[in-house]
C-alpha cells in the first residue's frame, strides 16, 4: 500500500500523534534531550517503541555529535566536542566516539545524526564551529574515517551532514535560510570534498542542508528542495543511498510551507525527511503526500524508489 510506504519516508519526534505514527511503522523516530530523563526511562521507551512498530522496525535516531549538540547532556556530563576532541588526537576522538557508540548501543539507538563533516571555513559561522573537525578537508576526512567505522563497528548507522557543507555560512538555517555565493570549483576543493571522500568509503546516508548554494540554483532555491543539487549528489559524485533532509521545522524551508516543501523534496530526489514533533501539522504533511501520490504517478514513483533505498537499508543494518 502507498500509505505504508509514505510513513516510512519519515523520523518523527514525539508529541501529540506520536502514538499513531508509532503504529502505522513510521520509518523513525528521533529523541532530544526533552525525550531523555534518565538511561533507564530512555531504554524503556525505545523497548516500548520498538515494541508498537510492529511492521517494519525503525530507525532510533538522534543527534549525539559531542559538545554543544548532545541529546544526553541531562544524564551525564558532555563529551568534548569534535573539534576539541580531533585536537586532542585520533586515539582521543577514537576512544571517545566508542564511549559514545556504546552508550547509544545500550539504550538501542541504531542511528546518529553524525558525523558533521563540514570544512568550518567562516570563523563566523553561528551554527558549525567546534561541530566541525577542522578548518582543513584532509583533516575533516581523517574525523571522518574514525567516528564513521567506530559507529558502524558497533551496529550504528553514521549519518553524514550537511551536504553541500555547512561551513561557509553566516547565517542559522534554524532561523533563515544561508546563502552561499561560492563557485563550483570552490565548493568542490573545500566543502564538497569530504562528501566525495565519504562517498567512495561507503557513506550509506547523506543528510542534505537548507542552504541556498549559488552553483547550484540561481534561484532562491533550499539545496533540501534543489533537483539540480539532488542530482549532483546522485550522478557526480555517484551517491546511491538514502538522502534525507535536515529538520523540516526549520526556517530555512518554512516558506515553501509544510507540504510543499516535502512534495517539492520527495520530487527533487530526497528519500527521507526529519521533522522534530509528531504535531498535527507532521500528520497533515503525511495524509497529505498520501492523497497526492494516489494522483500522481511520478510521485508513487519517487515514493516506491525512496522506500526500497530505505529498505535496503534496513536490511544492511539488519534491522528487518
Amino acid at each position: 500500500m502507498i500509505k505504508d510506504k509514505v510513513f516510512q519516508l519519515f523520523i518523527v519526534g514525539t508529541g501529540k500523534n506520536f502514538d499513531y505514527f508509532l503504529e502505522n511503522s513510521v520509518g523513525g523516530v528521533i529523541f532530544f534531550t526533552h525525550d531523555i530523563t534518565s538511561a533507564f526511562q530512555f531504554r524503556t521507551s525505545i523497548d516500548s517503541i520498538k515494541a508498537q512498530c510492529n511492521k517494519i522496525a525503525p530507525f532510533l535516531s538522534i543527534d549525539q555529535e559531542g559538545g554543544r549538540v548532545e541529546r544526553t547532556e541531562n544524564i551525564h556530563e558532555r563529551y568534548l566536542s569534535p573539534q576539541f576532541a580531533f585536537q586532542k588526537g585520533v586515539d582521543f576522538l577514537r576512544k571517545q566516539t566508542e564511549n559514545i557508540a556504546n552508550e547509544l548501543n545500550d539504550y538501542g539507538i541504531n542511528m546518529n545524526f553524525a558525523p558533521c563533516i563540514d570544512v568550518n571555513s567562516n570563523p563566523n559561522n553561528p551554527i558549525i564551529g567546534e561541530r566541525a573537525f577542522s578548518n582543513n578537508p584532509d583533516d575533516v576526512c581523517i574525523g571522518y574515517d574514525i567516528v564513521s567505522t567506530e559507529y558502524k563497528n558497533h551496529g550504528i548507522i553514521p549519518v553524514i551532514k550537511h551536504f553541500p557543507g555547512h561551513g561557509d555560512a553566516d547565517k542559522d538555517s534554524h532561523k533563515e535560510l544561508p546563502v552561499i555565493s561560492l563557485s563550483m570549483k570552490d565548493m568542490e576543493k573545500t566543502h564538497i570534498f569530504p562528501f566525495q571522500y565519504a562517498i567512495r568509503q561507503g557513506a550509506d546516508i547523506v543528510m542534505v542542508a537548507h542552504l541556498h548554494c549559488k552553483c547550484f540554483d540561481n534561484d532562491e532555491i533550499p539545496t533540501s528542495l534543489s533537483e539540480n543539487c539532488i542530482k549532483y549528489l546522485r550522478n557526480n559524485l555517484q551517491f546511491s543511498g538514502v538522502t534525507i533532509s535536515d529538520d523540516m521545522f526549520m526556517n530555512g524551508v518554512a516558506k515553501y510551507g509544510m507540504t510543499e516543501a516535502c512534495l517539492m523534496g520527495i520530487k527533487a530526489g530526497l528519500n527521507m525527511f526529519i521533522y522534530r514533533e509528531s504535531s498535527d501539522e507532521t500528520l497533515d504533511v503525511v495524509e497529505n503526500v498520501i492523497k497526492a501520490a494516489e494522483k500522481d504517478v511520478e510521485l508513487r514513483e519517487k515514493i516506491n524508489v525512496s522506500y526500497n533505498k530505505i529498505i535496503d537499508l534496513k536490511r544492511k543494518y539488519n534491522l528487518i
